[in-house]
């Protein structure tokens, strides 16, 4: 019961914060939200599940009771983790209280209303990646949307509401074809599955379940559904094309909400293409490989060059993010044990980088007021401890030796080089995206020139000093958390091996 009691002590929490006095909900919010960490610690600690949830592999910390029956379908609540959810659960429970202490100084409205929301969206992502009912996770899948748009609509910048209805637009749209893709293929099982749970339909489909559904032929049923799934997912991750409400996302967002929204959020993207496309339909994965391959391509440099183009600081992480998750899609895609450990390893890592560079991009718009590259110079001096900090988050993104991002990219180019996925053509779509990591190194380390060197230059009013320690002390541990799991990659590695290597012969057919 360990996963009801996290939820719902975050959903509770959530509540409590938003009651109390704006005086100290702040303090509230950051010591209850140490609670769900302390538990996902625990369950890490406590880990000895084999093989893959869906696939007939242990689940850890399972609950499964009947809820209710819709149509001949049972609903369950059916909640449990495995080498894969786990440690994107770590993740996430790790990333909110930081999040949560980097809020502390840009944040002074409404106080109750903004720290309940963040614990809010916290409880529901735990459901998305512990639930294994598909009802109870496209609960918790939607009811994420509703505080990032809140948190974006009210306390975000100039254009708030604009960013916030087109998140809510693209992402909704998204999870409405999705729906209908998962269960189109649900129903066309016909009486091999009474059940909405994710290892039944997993295993119904493995064993060649998929029938007609209104005439269309069982074939053409699978690939439909992998493609109108594919879209809702991609939306989320953020994929080019439809990748443009991201930047404006992020840009209007607080700084802390952008620090969720690029290390959590993305990741509920390329999680559910993992366990839904690239689990339940690997056969449809490998017949669309080219394009999708390309696709993946074309958001590495593309999303790259997009960044080089940027001189607000915060839309070059947002673009970099796009060209980021690229690398695990081509991961994903590669069916091999480095493929597919190697793109989850990296959503982890570039859930740690990523919100360090917006939570460091945050820190510097605190003192300056002002994220446009071309309006400052030479702040190394003045705040030489966010500097550092800031220059090291940059090179773990340029994937740095005994750095995550290094681990996670340098995992996925082994296994994708190694793959025999579309026609043989493997070893090329990601010689191509290789080139992603050159153009990353040149737009961070410009804007890093330009921002933090040279003679002192701020086209504004404030006087720049040190950050406060509330400030870097969420700074200096993501730093250390992706240093640490970069010289350890083991401590996540060896349980997402463990879970993604049933599903390498399925792509392989």
């Amino acid at each position: 019961m360990i996963i009801e009691t996290l939820i719902a002590v975050t959903f509770v929490s959530a509540l409590l914060v938003m009651l109390a006095p704006d005086e100290w909900a702040h303090k509230l919010a950051f010591a209850l939200s140490l609670i769900p960490f302390v538990g996902s610690l625990y369950m890490w600690s406590r880990f000895d599940a084999v093989g893959n949830a869906l696939t007939g592999g242990e689940i850890a910390f399972a609950t499964q009771q009947d809820w209710l029956t819709v149509g001949g379908y049972t609903m369950q609540w059916f909640v449990g983790v495995d080498g894969i959810s786990l440690p994107l659960l770590v993740m996430t429970t790790f990333l909110v209280p930081l999040a949560i202490l980097s809020a502390w100084t840009p944040i002074s409205e409404r106080l109750g209303q903004f720290y309940g929301l963040m614990l809010f969206m916290e409880a529901n992502l735990i459901g998305v990646f512990t639930a294994l009912d598909f009802f109870v996770w496209f609960i918790f899948w939607e009811a994420v949307l509703v505080p990032m748009y809140l948190l974006i609509g009210v306390w975000g910048g100039p254009r708030r509401k604009y960013a916030a209805i087109k998140f809510f637009v693209y992402t909704n749209a998204a999870s409405l074809i999705m729906f209908i893709g998962f269960t189109s293929l649900v129903f066309s099982l016909g009486d091999s599955v009474s059940t909405f749970g994710l290892p039944a339909i997993t295993q119904a489909i493995a064993d060649g379940g998929i029938g007609s559904f209104y005439g269309i032929e069982p074939s053409t049923v699978a690939l439909a559904s992998f493609v109108a799934m594919f879209f809702g997912f991609a939306v989320k991750v953020p994929m080019v094309p439809v990748h443009t409400w991201l930047p404006d996302a992020h840009v209007e967002a607080p700084t802390p909400v952008s620090v969720v929204l690029a290390g959590v959020l993305l990741k509920m993207g390329t999680y559910a293409l993992l366990r839904f496309n690239f689990t339940m339909l690997p056969d449809q994965a490998q017949t669309l490989a080219v394009p999708i391959a390309a696709l993946a391509v074309i958001s590495v440099i593309y999303g790259a060059m997009l960044a080089l183009a940027q001189k607000d600081f915060k839309r070059i992480v947002a673009y970099s993010s796009v060209s980021s998750m690229g690398y695990v899609i081509l991961g994903l895609l590669a069916f091999t044990e480095y493929g597919l450990g190697g793109a989850t390893f990296q959503m982890v890592a570039h859930g740690l980088i990523s919100g360090l560079m917006f939570m460091s991009v945050g820190v510097f718009y605190n003192q300056t007021h002002t994220r446009m590259v071309g309006d400052m110079s030479g702040l190394a001096d003045r705040m030489p401890v966010a500097m550092g900090i800031l220059v090291a988050g940059a090179f773990a993104y340029m994937g740095l030796p005994l750095m995550a991002g290094f681990a996670g990219e340098f995992f996925i180019f082994v296994g994708s080089f190694g793959s025999a996925v579309a026609g043989g053509l493997m070893p090329v779509f990601t010689a191509a995206a290789m080139f992603g990591i050159v153009i990353v190194a040149g737009y961070l380390l410009l804007a890093m020139q330009r921002v933090l060197f040279g003679p002192y230059e701020l086209e504004t009013d404030y006087e720049v000093g040190k950050a406060p320690l509330q400030d870097t002390i969420p700074l200096a541990t993501l730093l250390l958390a992706i240093i640490v799991l970069g010289v350890a990659p083991d401590l996540f590695f060896e349980m997402i091996r463990d879970a993604v290597t049933p599903l390498i012969d399925g792509g392989a057919n």
